[in-house]
């Protein structure tokens, strides 16, 4: 079952929100934040990567960071730049983005849901990424920032979203990359308690993007626990901040890989060694692959088509069969000595968003050698693979539009 609960959203008001709204604090560099925030003190970039108020030579992990987040939350709920609801409730998040539209409910899912294993991952975590959220989350005191969740898809809910879409909405802006943001209250109680009990009847939750964030509200939650000799179970660490969107409407973009060298090869004996798993067709065009198991290669100024050769795909294996696999074990391990892609410093993830111009950019600046296009994994795969407690490639998938920090806050205390 999945575990819901309305919260009292800290956030910004209605005139404020789209200059306090940010981007995610980990699709971009501090130098990007830096950019990004300036001449807008209200930025919640301010909050969420405070090291730009810091010396640039702070360390990001520094713990004078997460102290300056501390103060930096404090400073807006002083200035009146988020203030606290006064009520529980739930929130209805609408994303725009050309064609793409996707309506989700922000609510706190459950610490014991994720712990049990009824909220399925799909990746693995990096330890000091997950040490980074647990410290910038206990340090403020609060979920700053939505994870992205996906759900089986219910008519009920859908119904009754769709009819809080049809009032006036709390928030509705344009980011300035484009993206639609609208949002509103969900306050009826009738409401809240009727999606508390369809949400109980949906068997699980599935991380789409947020694994880190996830991983970091449980540790968070032991720790307070820990220190709580009355700990009852009721606290509000024993939630945190999500998103959940249904399945049909969410948008997965390519994740595709960059590599520093050829490992020792020249681009011919590359090329041939590459044959030995997948058919090459020359492209006078950039590769946008449209099927599974194709690939897009850009090398030495020139795009290919590779299409996987039919010996080297297993479809009765639910991880190897995946596009991202079938390029790791047949071509980026065996050939480019990328075998272990969570830790090696020789290749480089670019999110689809980015497009192949991306990729060109990369490999024509000098400092990369190739690059690859792939086809995005589906929401299906995904699925498919959490259901059976696998676990998938590093940077697997990648969703676009991405959810706007800021707009809502959860106390832990």
């Amino acid at each position: 079952m999945a575990t819901i609960k309305p919260f009292r959203a800290l956030r910004p008001p209605k005139d404020l929100a789209e200059k306090v709204s940010a981007l995610p604090y980990d699709v971009m560099n501090v130098a990007e934040a830096c950019s990004m925030a300036a001449g807008n003190p209200n930025s919640f970039l301010h909050i969420s990567r405070a090291e730009i108020d810091l010396p640039s030579e702070i360390d990001p992990h520094d713990e004078s960071v997460y102290l300056q987040g501390k103060l930096n939350l404090a400073e807006f709920i002083r200035r009146g730049i988020l203030k606290q609801d006064s009520s529980d409730c739930f929130y209805v998040y609408r994303q725009r983005m050309g064609s793409i539209s996707q309506t989700g409910l922000v609510v706190c899912a459950s610490v014991d849901d994720y712990q049990s294993g009824d909220i399925k991952k799909h990746e693995l975590t990096r330890a000091d990424k997950e040490e980074d959220r647990v410290k910038h989350i206990d340090y403020l005191d609060a979920n700053d920032e939505p994870v992205f969740y996906l759900s089986r898809s219910c008519a009920e809910v859908e119904k009754i979203i769709e009819g809080v879409t049809n009032t006036v909405p709390e928030y509705d802006f344009i980011s300035d990359d484009g993206v639609g943001h609208t949002v509103w209250i969900l306050s009826d109680k009738t409401q809240i308690d009727r999606l508390i009990i369809l949400f109980a009847a949906i068997p699980r939750l599935y991380v789409a993007d947020g694994h880190h964030r996830s991983a970091a509200a449980s540790r968070v939650r032991e720790l307070r626990r820990d220190k709580n000799p009355e700990h009852s179970g009721s606290e509000e660490y024993n939630s945190f901040l999500t998103v959940i969107f249904p399945e049909n409407q969410l948008n997965i973009m390519s994740y595709n890989r960059a590599v520093k060298d050829l490992n020792g090869r020249s681009v011919d004996e590359f090329i041939a060694q590459v044959k030995c798993c997948f058919n090459i067709t020359p492209s006078s065009v950039p590769v946008i692959p449209a099927e599974r198991h194709e690939f897009g290669m850009y090398l030495d100024g020139c795009w290919y088509l590779l299409d996987a050769l039919q010996a080297v795909v297993n479809e009765h294996d639910t991880v190897g069969c995946l596009d991202v696999s079938i390029l790791q074990n047949n071509l980026l391990s065996p050939l480019l000595g990328i075998d272990n892609p969570r830790t090696d410093q020789r290749i480089h993830f670019v999110g689809g968003i980015r497009g192949n111009e991306e990729l060109v950019r990369l490999v024509d600046s000098g400092e990369f050698a190739v690059a690859f296009a792939l086809h995005p994994t589906s929401i299906r795969e995904l699925i498919e693979l959490a259901d059976q407690d696998q676990i998938m490639p590093p940077k697997s998938t990648w969703f676009e539009p991405k959810l706007r920090s800021g707009l809502f806050v959860h106390l832990l205390s």
